[in-house]
């Protein structure tokens, strides 16, 4: 199970071990996941090892041939927007963050970069 307290170490092997067994509930092989995916043999391998170096768009390619960027949205959802925020956005994007703590900036006035 995937939970704020585990390592990164451990969580980039928790990952690995889950993406080396939907590559086999796939049947793939690793050279073949690698082919398909556009990767070296080595970066698939080390992906599934839980290495530390591999590269973030080694993993993105990885879950698009395993079917997975879907299920990002729930691993990296969009920001939610309080009503009351919506209503001061009128049609405008946030732009900045104020480095205050959300607690903080919930009750101070928000900045909003003009977009016209």
């Amino acid at each position: 199970m995937i939970v704020n307290q585990l390592s990164d170490d451990s969580l980039l092997k928790l990952i690995g071990e889950r993406l080396a067994g939907l590559r086999l509930a796939k049947n793939l092989t690793q050279s073949q996941l690698a082919e398909q995916a556009g990767l070296g043999l080595r970066t698939v391998q080390r992906l599934e090892l839980g290495a530390a170096a591999t590269q973030l768009a080694g993993f993105v390619r990885i879950c698009r041939v395993l079917e997975l960027l879907e299920r990002l949205d729930a691993f990296i959802p969009e920001p939610a927007v309080s009503p009351l925020a919506q209503l001061k956005l009128q049609g405008r994007q946030r732009r900045r963050a104020s480095g205050k703590p959300a607690s903080i900036v919930d009750k101070t006035k928000w900045t909003w970069a003009d977009t016209s």
